[in-house]
């Protein structure tokens, strides 16, 4: 049973459809962390009711960072080809190059892509980012350097993408929890 269904989802991670796969689980599970967000909220405030289409948004922006992430594990990847211990030094500088670069580009991809989603205007949702940014990347330098160091040591370079989906998850809740809760800058409606 687990051969075939391992022969089922091989195929998934490979040439075209390993896009498609990277595509889908960011949505999927960008979608789950705020499902997950949401359920805990609810716990809480029984009064509030789940917006399902505030998970839609979540969903959209995760696709839409999918190919994102496919294309610069790929590049990062061919630049800098090193796995396992002893390319320690070259897996250390993808670590710091992935915070440095791609942590903070997909962190406004995200905050930019949801706010226009929701109907905030551009400068509405770059003042969100600018009062919330910084919460988020120091929050991002307590869990991605240790994930990503597993995953440059470890992960096949197909799996990558997959790999971040599933650590994501817990990150995806908390992002869903930065992004909806009450902001001190006013939103307002796109003109």
């Amino acid at each position: 049973m687990l051969a075939r269904g391992r022969r089922l989802l091989q195929p998934l991670f490979g040439g075209r459809l390993l896009l498609l796969t990277n595509t889908a689980s960011c949505g999927a599970l960008l979608a789950a962390g705020d499902t997950l967000q949401q359920a805990w909220h609810l716990r809480q405030h029984p009064e509030d009711q789940r917006q399902a289409a505030r998970t839609g948004r979540m969903f959209a922006v995760g696709c839409s960072m999918g190919p994102l992430m496919h294309f610069w594990y790929l590049w990062l990847d061919a630049a800098f080809p090193a796995r396992g211990v002893r390319g320690l030094r070259t897996v250390l500088k993808k670590v710091l190059i992935d915070q440095l670069v791609a942590s903070p580009a997909l962190g406004a991809w995200y905050f930019l892509g949801m706010g226009t989603l929701e109907g905030q205007s551009l400068e509405a949702s770059w003042e969100e980012l600018k009062e919330k940014f910084w919460e988020f990347y120091k929050a991002d330098w307590c869990v991605w350097p240790a994930a990503q160091l597993l995953n440059f040591l470890y992960v096949p370079p197909k799996f990558r993408v997959v790999y971040v989906n599933v650590v994501t998850l817990g990150w995806d809740t908390y992002l869903s929890y930065l992004k909806h809760r009450v902001s001190s800058v006013p939103a307002r409606p796109r003109v």
